[in-house]
């Protein structure tokens, strides 16, 4: 379910809460599912449990997850979730557009990728 790179500038934790928030959002793990342990995950990836736990905690301040202290974390329902404002997805979709055309690729190249991740998605 999560990859990490090891050399890439984005921080760990950042990394476990980027995949499972798209884990999420495709429908890979769906409401109501649990989560691995925290101790379970940092094992399994090999990485600190603090950096998992700073992952958790994020998805939970953004409503993705619910936390029970002892009985583990469970992915939230979606229906209760407040919506990212447009302005905000629209300048991260530029800054990820700015990105990709500064290392070179084309805008057919982000058209294609945009396609065919809409397709992959649960949506």
């Amino acid at each position: 379910m999560i990859r990490i790179d090891l050399t890439a500038a984005t921080p760990l934790a950042e990394q476990v809460r980027l995949a499972l928030r798209r884990a999420i959002a495709e429908g890979e793990v769906a409401p109501g599912d649990e989560l691995p342990s925290v101790r379970q995950l940092a094992g399994d990836l090999s990485i600190n449990l603090n950096t998992v736990a700073r992952a958790y905690r994020e998805l939970e301040r953004e409503g993705l997850v619910v936390s029970h202290r002892g009985r583990g974390t469970v992915v939230a329902s979606l229906k209760s979730k407040s919506r990212v404002p447009r302005k905000e997805l629209r300048g991260r979709m530029r800054d990820l557009c700015a990105d990709a055309l500064l290392s070179g690729y084309l805008r057919g190249d982000l058209e294609q990728w945009f396609h065919k991740e809409m397709k992959r998605g649960s949506w």
